[in-house]
């Protein structure tokens, strides 16, 4: 075993410490460590919803790139379907009605 030398004693080690020399940064850095920043161009909120249909059937709600970001979006957090939706519809809330 490699660590078996300080087996007996290890609780006893205490745990590294790094001294925080810049408080105010690192206070602001907590609170973006949560913050999800979203870019749409205007040609990508134009082109969210999809065309009329001019066969028969129900009308499409999102085009084919609506769908594909979401998918990105899917793959790049490892999201499952129900948050990914839930992540669009918060954007979707954000963008305002106009999308």
């Amino acid at each position: 075993m490699p660590f078996k030398a300080n087996a007996d004693r290890r609780h006893h080690i205490p745990k590294q410490r790094q001294r925080v020399t810049n408080s105010a940064a690192y206070d602001a850095a907590l609170c973006q460590r949560g913050s999800l920043t979203v870019w749409f161009t205007e040609e990508a909120i134009a082109a969210w919803t999809a065309e009329p249909r001019t066969t028969r059937g129900g009308r499409l709600r999102y085009s084919g790139l609506a769908i594909a970001t979401a998918l990105m979006l899917r793959a790049v957090f490892h999201l499952a379907l129900r948050q990914t939706e839930g992540l669009i519809g918060s954007v979707l809330a954000l963008l305002g009605p106009a999308a």
